[in-house]
């Protein structure tokens, strides 16, 4: 099997990318981003398990420096995470990090290139797609192209979700017995997930078009 290296960001998207059926390649190394995100221990932790969980090497990068040129409410003390408006532009800006996914599949793609991974997986997926241009079929393969004249070993991009929505997620999860309870999907931290953020109305959404609403605690 070939191998491969995922970004994880401990939510709902990325373990499923994790634990998608496949027969064609191996994960070997998981990256977790810490740019100064409000949830950020929550996620790491939630990655952390998930990794002990697959039995797969993880590995946390430090980006102090995008903390310090973002400005929206995901990462803002002086603003508070808007309660979701699905699907809009505005709820989109309101999280939206400079160029998030583009940065960390570069650093996957130099994790890649020193350590001869093959294949780089990312969480992107049809629903999200609709709002963030960075989790679109068009944004894998044009950054993929890149990789082969970046890089020495030419890694490919992966989505495996990237024509899913969110309710076809939590199927495969439920099909494939992956461990939903241990994500951590929430812009905010805290105890339990807010419910209120976009991120969270599409998880509760999902889980409940699923019949699994149990699987994860809300506090609204």
């Amino acid at each position: 099997m070939k191998k491969a290296i995922i970004l994880l960001s401990g939510g709902l998207d990325s373990v499923v990318a994790m634990g998608f059926p496949q027969n064609e390649y191996k994960i070997e190394m998981a990256l977790t981003f810490n740019y100064g995100q409000k949830a950020v221990e929550n996620e790491i932790k939630a990655a952390a398990n998930i990794c002990e969980f697959y039995g797969v090497p993880h590995k946390v990068i430090e980006l102090d420096w995008l903390r310090d040129i973002s400005h929206t409410s995901l990462v803002s003390s002086k603003k508070d995470i808007p309660i979701s408006n699905l699907g809009t532009v505005e709820s989109a800006k309101a999280v939206w990090i400079p160029n998030r996914n583009g940065l960390f599949l570069n650093i996957a793609a130099a994790f890649a290139d020193s350590f001869d991974y093959d294949y780089i997986l990312y969480g992107g997926n049809k629903e999200e797609g609709e709002t963030f241009p960075d989790n679109t079929e068009e944004f894998r393969g044009q950054i993929s192209k890149v990789f082969e004249t970046s890089t020495l070993n030419k890694p490919k991009v992966i989505a495996p979700l990237i024509n899913y929505t969110k309710n076809d997620i939590v199927k495969i999860a439920q099909e494939n017995n992956m461990p939903i309870n241990l994500i951590w999907s929430c812009y905010n931290s805290g105890k339990y997930h807010c419910g209120v953020c976009e991120s969270c109305c599409h998880l509760k959404n999902a889980l409940k078009v699923n019949h699994i609403e149990a699987r994860i605690k809300f506090e609204k």
